[in-house]
């Protein structure tokens, strides 16, 4: 959102209550929204229905090192999640006669979901320009802005933009303390870690990496 915001776009925010577990993440996106001052719009479906995923189940989130992240496809894996996404994105950006869907997917710190690898949103992109007027009339953009970085970079560019991290959540366990231990938390305390900057959100147990780059 605040790098579409710096680039000139006029933009209105999409979220999704998909059922997913960490549904307080919603609560975070309209702060968000509120914070730079932007239209934002809640989409509603139920991928319970599908099942599957720890992330709309009553699967646990698993714990792995974060070494292993990125080896093989972990049960957070939600099926075809950025698929449904973007093309319901690409909808609403044909009613609001929007040309760029900005989303904010990473291929390098990431948990190894096929659905964020840069050649999915190439192909999604194509299939979005061949089944929507929008696109026979002209072109819709799907822009991946931080697909090729790392999150410490991330981090950067957002602290750059005076993005509220404050304000973010990202742990997939969805308590209002972030845990400290799935996934996206490690991946978000390694992006901090690396940005030389202490995460601003609560955890209720930090890992070790995390834990001596704060006495450092």
């Amino acid at each position: 959102m605040a790098i579409a915001k710096n680039k000139g776009f006029e933009v209105t925010a999409l979220s999704f209550s998909y059922g997913q577990r960490h549904s307080i993440e919603l609560r975070s996106s309209k702060r968000i929204a509120d914070h730079f001052n932007i239209d934002h719009r809640v989409f509603n479906m139920d991928f319970q229905q599908i099942g599957s995923s720890s992330l709309t189940s009553s699967v646990p989130v698993e714990k792995r090192d974060l070494s292993a992240i990125g080896n093989g496809i972990p049960s957070s894996y939600v099926p075809a999640r950025n698929s449904i996404f973007l093309t319901i994105a690409a909808a609403f950006a044909e009613s609001l006669d929007a040309r760029t869907i900005f989303i904010g997917a990473n291929a390098v710190d990431y948990s190894g979901y096929p659905d964020c690898r840069p050649e999915f949103f190439s192909s999604m992109e194509r299939s979005i320009n061949l089944g929507t007027k929008a696109g026979i009339n002209g072109r819709i953009r799907v822009a991946v802005p931080l697909q090729f970085l790392t999150k410490g970079e991330i981090i950067r560019r957002g602290i750059s933009l005076n993005v509220p991290y404050e304000m973010t959540y990202s742990c997939y366990n969805g308590e209002d303390e972030a845990c400290g231990e799935c996934d996206s938390c490690l991946l978000r305390l390694k992006g901090f870690m690396e940005a030389g900057i202490p995460d601003p959100i609560r955890y209720k147990k930090y890992p070790e990496f995390y834990l001596d780059f704060l006495k450092k």
